[in-house]
């Protein structure tokens, strides 16, 4: 690894120490962003996403879209999305968990000498559609993780067993609403994304492509459902959180799953 992705990497590492710090010194303190504990971490994105477009724009071989570093691209836009969004809503929290991952991801793509190219003539559409794509999957594992914590609080709070961290997270009604915006605004990006994929791959049902596209649409159709009885009859709580879970399990198993198997293990 370079001194660059090392730095990176300590960065990532040394912010979520800081948010962890931070929450076992004032235990049931809520969350709000605090822009000396975040800028260690915004300085670790700028310094991954520099390190990610030199691994993906390689001349002349072409874009590097292979899965460990599409892995390390994710990680990296989540992180970007979480620390930005932090500053204007109470989610740095989430950072003690996303930012330990997004360093994982960024050792795997540096080590990795696994690589997939795609000419740079790449058609201007398909490029929009893997991008996109990539950025709907970011914003949906966002989704997930505040699920996940939203599951914990719920779970202990009906045991009357609240812990430090989980009385540091906003009130449950928040967690709801801030789970589903980011769903709403997830789900709308996958749309863009499947919509996308109908414009500018010629046959979405290819052999290569049919799983990803089948668990891409039941994600999308589980989120649909997940929306619709959020409007219709105010779901909430364990019930939201589960059709959540499953929804991205479902996109999870349809981007890195299929791409795991076409690369790894087929070396296709």
């Amino acid at each position: 690894m370079s001194i660059t992705s090392s730095l990176a990497v300590i960065l990532y590492l040394s912010t979520g120490f800081l948010l962890l710090r931070r929450l076992f010194q004032h235990p049931g303190e809520p969350c709000a962003a605090k822009q000396g504990l975040l800028l260690p971490g915004l300085l670790a994105v700028a310094l991954h996403g520099w390190i990610l477009y030199q691994s993906i724009f390689t001349d002349p071989a072409g874009l590097d879209l292979g899965f460990f570093t599409i892995f390390s691209l994710v990680g990296w836009l989540v992180a970007l999305l979480l620390l930005t969004t932090a500053f204007r809503q109470p989610i740095e929290c989430l950072g003690i968990l996303v930012l330990p991952f997004t360093a994982l991801a960024l050792v795997l793509g540096q080590l990795s000498d696994q690589h997939h190219y795609l000419a740079h003539t790449l058609d201007s559409g398909l490029k929009f559609h893997i991008f996109i794509s990539i950025l709907a999957y970011s914003l949906l594992s966002i989704a997930m993780v505040q699920a996940l914590l939203l599951y914990i609080q719920d779970a202990q709070l009906h045991n009357k067993h609240p812990g430090g961290f989980i009385r540091s997270l906003p009130p449950l009604q928040t967690m709801e609403k801030l789970l589903f915006r980011m769903i709403g605004l997830g789900f709308i990006v996958l749309s863009i994304s499947l919509l996308s994929g109908l414009l500018f791959i010629d046959d979405l049902f290819a052999q290569h492509l049919v799983h990803k596209t089948v668990l891409s649409i039941t994600a999308w159709l589980i989120f649909v459902i997940l929306l619709a009885g959020r409007w219709r009859f105010g779901w909430r709580g364990r019930i939201a959180i589960r059709w959540a879970m499953s929804g991205f399990i479902m996109l999870m198993l349809a981007y890195f799953g299929s791409k795991f198997v076409i690369e790894l293990i087929l070396q296709n």
